[in-house]
């Protein structure tokens, strides 16, 4: 945004008037649902409330499209959490290879699709919610994608929630999902040396700390990360946060809604789990890295990447100006989604053809590729090339690619930017 657009917002002005016609479709449904402002509400109420997934199948009924995603099959299990068994739910292909004949834009370059063999590659993912909010059935549209176009198996992993649990909860859990990864990948028909992360929201802060969770205990790195509009500092100044403080879904009063729900201990705030761009970052996986214009949390996602770009690892980052929170899985009708999907699902597949035959299933760098809505690009000496860009798996689709009541202006205590 422009420095007016961002005098325009802290005089109260909506940020969202920015937003693609596509996305603006699936706010103004969100908004013919009444969702009550959550900030407003306790923890048990605000579950209960309209999500932007709602919003989509609102406009995909108006709209009558199905979203339905050939080739992926999916099932419910539990697997191991820190402290008991957490809800989980695996995305299988029907094949080894993508579904190339679901996608508009045709077959995968043979030079990037993976390898025909029956083992799969795992990807382990976390679905957002600002560590209080949302499940696995709010958050299925994402994984049941990115395994059509990644050719991966898909864990979605659940994890405790605050109140009820607060932090450090669902970071435990985290990382025992990793753990419950690395003994089970071959159990679910995964090739366990081709192993990746990806989140969104506060997922997406879980994805980045389970790997370097890995890498500080010796375990087996992902072989690449996908950080989608990722939680990265305890900063609700930044200005992106001043710009979006009145956007939707997400804005400024729910972030901090959402901190008051998760922290016990006001120490906390300062804790490097929830302050991603003060951990070291170093040897650390290909990260792809996505972010929304209309988003509280995308001066976030930028200082990660240019931290992670720092410390010498391969970066791609991608901003989508036009889109806000919560975007990423709504493919089935915002051109944003899909082309974002497509972005972050290419590296992936590049990263887990070079770990095929990789002594280190880390070692690998993926190269930027071109994009007008590249934010920052950083790469490595780079092992693999860029990758040609591939249509999502949507039938129909385009193949182009505080308490309530609070001062905001007050001074605050660094808070975390949990996000919904």
């Amino acid at each position: 945004m422009s420095v007016i657009d961002t005098i325009k917002s802290l005089l109260g002005a909506d940020p969202v008037q920015n937003a693609d016609a596509d996305m603006q479709e699936v706010l103004d449904a969100l908004a013919s649902l009444n969702p009550k402002p959550i900030e407003d509400l306790d923890a048990l109420e605000a579950r209960r409330q309209p999500t932007a997934t709602d919003a989509v199948k609102k406009v995909m009924a108006q709209k009558g499209l199905s979203g339905e995603i050939p080739g992926v099959s999916s099932r419910d299990i539990v697997i191991r959490g820190a402290v008991g068994d957490n809800p989980a739910r695996v995305y299988t292909p029907t094949s080894a290879t993508p579904d190339s004949s679901a996608l508009p834009g045709g077959a995968f370059p043979a030079s990037t699709a993976p390898d025909s063999t029956p083992a799969l590659p795992v990807i382990l993912y976390f679905h957002g919610g600002g560590f209080v909010i949302a499940d696995l059935d709010v958050y299925d549209a994402t994984p049941r994608s990115i395994a059509a176009q990644t050719g991966a198996i898909v864990v979605s992993a659940h994890y405790r929630q605050a109140p009820e649990h607060p932090f450090p909860a669902a970071h435990d859990d985290a990382n025992a999902a990793w753990r419950w990864l690395l003994d089970n990948a071959a159990s679910l028909g995964g090739d366990p040396s081709r192993l990746a992360v990806l989140g969104e929201s506060a997922g997406a802060n879980l994805a980045a700390n389970v790997t370097i969770y890995a890498r500080d205990h010796g375990l087996q790195l992902p072989v690449s990360q996908g950080l989608v509009y990722p939680i990265a500092d305890t900063n609700t100044h930044t200005l992106s946060y001043e710009e979006n403080r009145n956007a939707k879904p997400l804005n400024k009063p729910m972030m901090l809604w959402f901190v008051l729900q998760s922290l016990v201990d006001s120490d906390d705030q300062e804790d490097k789990r929830l302050r991603l761009v003060e951990q070291d970052l170093s040897n650390l996986p290909p990260t792809f890295v996505v972010t929304a214009g209309i988003d509280p949390l995308r001066s976030d996602g930028e200082k990660l990447a240019e931290g992670l770009e720092s410390a010498g690892n391969a970066v791609q980052a991608r901003n989508y100006p036009g889109a806000t929170h919560e975007f990423f899985g709504m493919a089935a009708v915002v051109q944003a989604a899909r082309e974002a999907q497509s972005f972050v699902a290419e590296g992936m597949r590049a990263a887990f053809v070079s770990a095929s035959g990789a002594a280190t299933p880390h070692a690998s760098s993926v190269a930027p590729a071109a994009s007008d809505t590249t934010t920052a690009s950083m790469a490595a000496p780079a092992a693999v090339a860029p990758v040609s860009s591939v249509a999502p798996v949507f039938p129909g689709a385009s193949t182009t690619l505080p308490e309530p009541g609070a001062d905001l202006d007050a001074p605050i205590v660094r808070s975390p930017d949990a996000l919904s």
